[in-house]
């Protein structure tokens, strides 16, 4: 089973609640108070492009990345109004490839779970190297304690012409939650089943903290008072250090 691929074209029917708006306000009191100059901003795992667009729309010049073709096709279908069109790139984080710095980079909607631990220092690495010296990393992580949560619980999202059955399912040994997910499509009178897997890895905030420092970031810090934050949502920021 995939990820991402039947689910891609009702992403964003099934996600109308995320919080968009208020995440791209985070994002740029975060800016406000560091005082650097914020301009071209890295959109990681930026699914459908929903974030992008949004910071787009603020007067940000935009690069998104993402592993799917699928999820940047619809990226790539949307439109609105913006300063500069945002460059949609396919590639997995651990393939982060830019042909120059950012001065910040963005992941939101625990887009750091869907990375594996044995990727996370190469991640990390990436991001130094295509930050430019004092700019910022925001990301936000689901905690070990919410995704252990979830284990054995099972969730329907339904709208008029589609409906998502996931189940979840907390595997220790690999530290991971993983769930399976039915998606029920209508297609005139009839419906069509998929199936799809996604897994999140419980990665906890220390080691996230110390792999950034180990790259070269500093001033790691994380917040729980951002969007979605009651719900086990915890923003990690990091300053890309000024002399390495």
């Amino acid at each position: 089973m995939s990820c991402y691929d039947a689910l891609a074209p009702w992403y964003d029917s099934l996600t109308g609640d995320v919080p968009y708006g208020a995440i791209a306000d985070f994002y740029e009191s975060v800016f406000s108070a560091d005082g650097g100059e914020f301009r071209l901003l890295l959109d990681l795992c930026c699914g459908t492009g929903s974030m992008t667009w949004e910071l787009a729309g603020r007067g940000y010049e935009m690069i998104a990345a993402d592993r799917s073709v699928d999820m940047l096709m619809q990226a790539q279908a949307k439109q609105g109004p913006c300063r500069v069109q945002p460059l949609f790139l396919c590639q997995a984080a651990e393939g982060l490839d830019l042909y120059g710095t950012v001065d910040a980079a963005v992941c939101c909607l625990d887009g750091f779970n869907y990375i594996s631990a044995e990727k996370l220092a190469e991640v990390f690495r990436r991001l130094h190297l295509f930050i430019r010296p004092g700019g910022l990393l925001l990301f936000d992580i689901r905690t070990p304690d919410f995704l252990r949560s979830l284990d054995g619980q099972i969730f329907v999202d339904e709208k008029e012409d589609v409906l998502c059955l996931w189940r979840a399912d907390f595997d220790e040994d690999s530290s991971a939650l993983v769930y399976g997910m039915d998606l029920f499509t209508k297609h005139g009178t009839l419906w069509e089943r998929s199936e799809e897997e996604h897994v999140e890895y419980a990665h906890t905030p220390e080691t996230l903290c110390a792999l950034l420092e180990q790259a070269g970031f500093d001033n790691v810090r994380q917040r729980v008072d951002g969007p979605q934050g009651e719900a086990g949502r915890l923003y990690i920021i990091a300053r890309r250090n000024e002399n390495g």
